[in-house]
């Protein structure tokens, strides 16, 4: 049982430890997975304290990363400095024992044996460690492109209109990953659309630039989009105003919601429209507008209530295809599209946004002959 300790830490403190206790690494030099890291279900992986965990390796670079920022901000820069450096070595690591060939390994069991792999004959590939190695910004970027790819072509079934966890699913193989092999091969974790995870797949498209993906895979897994008609409706089996949690991809059941009012999903579902395609991200007391959105998208608008302020925010993205840069404005005045300043002052304000075509350079003098000139770019 618990017991309160003599000591007393302030939150950062706290969240130091966090960080230190999690600086445990296994044979690859990758962070160990224990009894489970975000998916419990693989709690027998590591249960001897050896396993490793790929998807784990993505995330804590991405908590490196942005505690660094944090540590500097309270001038803490000797753990700074120690959390760009195990960031750095760890990237390293990522891509010597994390890379299958085509795609990230999920993990490596106590005895090595690696799971994600191309060499498995169950879940050969986990859409996580995917997308965070475009989430997290720490997988190579060709090799970033290449996972994604691997996604689309296993894990995205149009078809059905769902994104799987991992592919195939659990079933009858030697190796025990624990408790998510209880689950019917395409329920739940075990190779179904977990909706969490498929989330995380339409923000690391919009990240990579495919607003044109990103924004069909937020429909796929919209739940209205699965009950627009009566036989929909019975296959779907759940309400359509919210998110399940999962949807199920066993053949007797394909396409039926799980566990609905899913409220974590819902949020991280709400995130990737709001953030990751439209762009709207808050950072402080400012706010920025980096949107990710269809080719066919000329424009839109987002209504803001900020407290008692108001924001309307129009987007104009009709040049951003086309090298256009933004231009911001907050009720008039031209602001910095990636720091437009938020107030709470119980008014109402006028935010624009618009790309602007860069001028064409033709290398061609104002007047007289041609010139041979190569242009400076």
């Amino acid at each position: 049982m618990p017991t309160r300790a003599d000591e007393r830490a302030n939150v950062y403190q706290h969240c130091v430890r966090a960080i230190v206790h999690g600086l445990k690494f296994g044979a690859h030099g990758l962070p160990l997975i224990g009894t489970g890291d975000w998916n419990d279900g693989m709690n027998l992986v590591g249960r001897r304290g050896e396993g490793e965990s790929v998807w784990l390796a993505f995330f804590l670079c991405h908590v490196l990363g942005e505690f660094a920022k944090l540590a500097r901000l309270r001038d803490d820069a000797s753990f700074a400095d120690r959390c760009d450096t195990e960031s750095r070595q760890l990237r390293q690591r990522i891509e010597h024992s994390g890379w299958d060939g085509d795609w990230y390994r999920r993990a490596y069991f106590d005895d090595s044996t690696p799971l994600g792999s191309a060499e498995n004959d169950e879940c050969r590939i986990d859409s996580i460690s995917q997308s965070w190695a475009v989430l997290s910004g720490a997988a190579r970027p060709d090799r970033a492109e290449r996972a994604m790819d691997a996604v689309r072509s296993q894990l995205v079934r149009r078809e059905a209109q769902m994104v799987l966890l991992l592919s195939p699913a659990f079933d009858r193989g030697v190796k025990d990953p624990g408790y998510i092999k209880g689950y019917l091969p395409g329920v739940r974790e075990n190779g179904g659309q977990y909706t969490h995870a498929a989330v995380w797949t339409i923000m690391a498209l919009a990240k990579l630039g495919y607003g044109d993906e990103a924004v069909e895979v937020f429909h796929m897994i919209n739940p209205i989009n699965h009950t627009r008609d009566a036989a929909g409706a019975a296959r779907y089996a759940a309400e359509p105003y919210v998110v399940a949690g999962d949807v199920y991809a066993h053949p007797e059941h394909m396409g039926r919601g799980g566990w609905s009012w899913y409220t974590g999903s819902a949020g991280w579902l709400y995130r990737a429209g709001l953030e990751s395609i439209l762009g709207l991200t808050r950072r402080g007391a400012s706010f920025s507008i980096a949107p990710c959105v269809p080719a066919a998208w000329s424009h839109f608008r987002i209504d803001w209530r900020f407290g008692g302020s108001t924001y309307h925010i129009g987007v104009d993205t009709s040049n951003r295809r086309l090298g256009g840069s933004p231009l911001a404005t907050l009720d008039g005045a031209a602001v910095d599209s990636t720091a437009i300043p938020l107030v709470d002052d119980g008014q109402v304000h006028e935010v624009t946004v618009r790309y602007v075509r860069p001028p064409l350079e033709t290398g061609w003098p104002a007047r007289g002959r041609p010139s041979t000139k190569v242009p400076d770019r």
